[in-house]
């Protein structure tokens, strides 16, 4: 039993004296005062399934935004987050592949060739060192690109199509439910004019009691009842349509969800892949110089002073003065 009250977005009962729900943007949610004890779907999960039912401004409070379309919102961003991911590898790639390149030039470089000995060999190696360092990096490069940039860009290469189809569906049923809800306020106010008219009709034949106002009040309470059951089929469209919106909020948020945790997942171990590969490199580097380590512990003046004057020398007598 339904009559008008003085706020739109609410229907009160006429047994009850007070609203027992409020209506926001369409969408029927328990009145604070006579709300039953609601459990969460996924209890203690921080679920998106839980949270994003009411409606709320934007930032710049002018706009109301669903809570669907904050949730889409974040995915489009995490979406754009591993786009630039994938470009912050991609600048380090191109380092790498630069200093690979000046590394090999550096290494051919002629500069103190000639020094000699145990130390010329300690030189020589470090040089090659240079050449293997080069390649170190240059793979370090070439594994990056395809086990850390390239699975960043190829993941959810559809995500963008995907999230807009399921933008649409749920603001198609969101549009859905609001058609309902103007066709329920419709049906009401038909039939509080239909009571009103009733109520008129009923006075008028206290005054004057005749036969043709009889037949009018008949008329009149069938015009309201049909009213009333008008409203009450729209109430159950209604009805209807919330709950398959709130199902189909429940489903796709839960796959939103689930989307979001594997992203974070899939960046997380490819973010793990880039530090096992620069771990990688940094241990390829340092043996590229403990042979230099090496050969420079075994530098000794003595031994290159021997190793030279066998080569160099012109002869072991020495001059004596001359007699006469």
């Amino acid at each position: 039993c339904f009559h008008a009250t003085t706020s739109f977005s609410s229907l009160t009962c006429i047994h009850c004296g007070f609203s027992d729900w409020k209506r926001i943007n369409c969408v029927t949610f328990p009145h604070p005062d006579v709300m039953p004890e609601q459990q969460l779907l996924k209890p203690s999960e921080w679920s998106y399934c839980d949270y994003f039912w009411a409606d709320k401004k934007d930032s710049q409070g002018n706009n109301t935004v669903s809570g669907f379309e904050i949730l889409l919102q974040k995915q489009l961003k995490g979406k754009q987050m591993q786009k630039e991911m994938a470009e912050f590898v991609r600048e380090r790639i191109k380092i790498e592949e630069e200093y690979a390149k000046n590394l090999s030039k550096l290494s051919q470089n002629s500069l103190a060739a000639q020094e000699e000995g145990t130390l010329g060999e300690a030189w020589a190696q470090l040089k090659k060192s240079l050449a293997d360092e080069a390649e170190v990096h240059l793979k370090f490069s070439s594994k990056l690109q395809s086990e850390v940039e390239k699975p960043l860009l190829n993941f959810r290469e559809n995500f963008k199509k995907d999230m807009k189809k399921c933008d649409h569906h749920i603001a198609d049923l969101r549009k859905h439910l609001a058609s309902r809800y103007a066709a329920v306020e419709k049906a009401r106010k038909a039939l509080t004019e239909r009571q009103k008219d009733l109520e008129m009709k009923t006075q008028q034949l206290e005054v004057k009691l005749s036969n043709k106002t009889e037949e009018e009040i008949k008329k009149a309470r069938r015009k309201s009842t049909q009213a009333g059951d008008d409203l009450m089929r729209c109430v159950d469209l209604y009805n209807q349509a919330q709950s398959k919106w709130f199902e189909e909020m429940v489903t796709t948020t839960l796959e939103l969800e689930r989307l979001e945790v594997e992203r974070v997942e899939m960046i997380r171990q490819h973010l793990c892949q880039y530090t096992q590969l620069r771990h990688e490199t940094d241990m390829f580097n340092q043996s590229t110089v403990e042979l230099v380590d090496q050969l420079l512990r075994k530098v000794d003046p003595a031994k290159d002073r021997e190793l030279w004057v066998k080569e160099h020398k012109t002869g072991d007598i020495r001059p004596v003065d001359m007699e006469i």
